[in-house]
């Protein structure tokens, strides 16, 4: 790096990214950025790989729902703590199958997987409104059918009495307390996602192996871990949207807005940090 002149240039580009010591790193030159995706693509509404995809996120949601429901209803079903997996037991459900899920369906439809996620990388224009609509749309059928196959499963009564899994604010917090929470731990995930998919970090340090589907399935067991006891952690409208449609009790859609708005918020603050002040894609733009 010594002696290595740095380029004069205007805005954001005064002072060029270096590259890190001891990496084979490409240079600017060597990175095009890809164009953004178009607002609307009817052209994809007649291409197979289009629906396909629609479908990865609907199996991959749906799988989910039944893992990670499941196991919320164990641990809430045991009479001890011991007994069961706890609180680290759900939170590695929950990161768990994101790992394997997105390690499955990344290279048919991204694997998303989360309606917030899909908004987030829409904003950041990585997909069209066209595919990111009817991606949220599969991913919320697929976990309505995922919750619903626990309930059947678990029977009406032991279904009734587990709450069905559904996300709330819990007691002894407020809403604020829960939309803050969902807030910032979507932002760390869709955060993650962002960076762990950045093409121009993959070329970048194309000699350095990144799994994507690690940092994003462990950013979801982190977040668990910190957000349960608030609001038995969302970060995904469709999870708590699929639990709260199969239970369907009042108090089950008293705080769904929570896990909408906090999720979505998230999200776009995530998108427009990587994309505004960690890739600083506006400003290089109209260099």
């Amino acid at each position: 790096m010594e002696g290595k002149e740095e380029d004069v240039k205007l805005g954001a580009n005064k002072f060029p990214e270096r590259q890190p010591i001891g990496t084979a790193a490409q240079t600017d030159k060597d990175y095009k950025e890809p164009p953004p995706a178009p607002l609307f693509e009817p052209g994809e509404l007649q291409s197979w790989s289009f629906y396909r995809a629609g479908i990865a996120e609907f199996v991959a949601t749906f799988l989910f729902l039944y893992i990670a429901i499941l196991t919320v209803m164990g641990v809430s079903q045991g009479k001890t703590k011991c007994a069961t997996v706890g609180v680290q037991g759900i939170a590695w459900a929950f990161g768990g199958m994101i790992f394997a899920l997105v390690y499955c369906t990344a290279g048919i439809s991204g694997g998303h997987i989360n309606p917030a996620v899909t908004f987030g990388l829409f904003l950041a224009r990585k997909l069209s409104l066209t595919r990111a609509v009817f991606y949220i749309i599969m991913q919320c059928l697929g976990a309505i059918c995922g919750a619903g196959v626990v309930k059947g499963l678990q029977g009406e009564a032991r279904y009734e009495l587990l709450k069905g899994g559904a996300n709330f604010v819990n007691h002894g917090y407020t809403t604020g307390d829960g939309l803050g929470a969902e807030i910032i731990g979507t932002f760390v995930l869709v955060y993650t996602v962002f960076s762990a998919t950045d093409a121009k970090r993959h070329a970048r340090d194309s000699h350095v192996p990144i799994l994507a589907p690690l940092p994003i399935g462990f950013a979801v067991f982190l977040v668990h871990l910190a957000t349960i006891p608030i609001t038995g952690t969302g970060i995904n409208p469709a999870r708590s949207l699929g639990a709260a449609i199969i239970y369907n009790r009042g108090h089950a859609w008293d705080d769904q807005w929570i896990f909408w708005v906090g999720p979505f918020i998230g999200a776009a603050l995530a998108a427009v940090y990587h994309q505004l002040i960690i890739r600083a894609i506006p400003f290089k733009a109209r260099a």
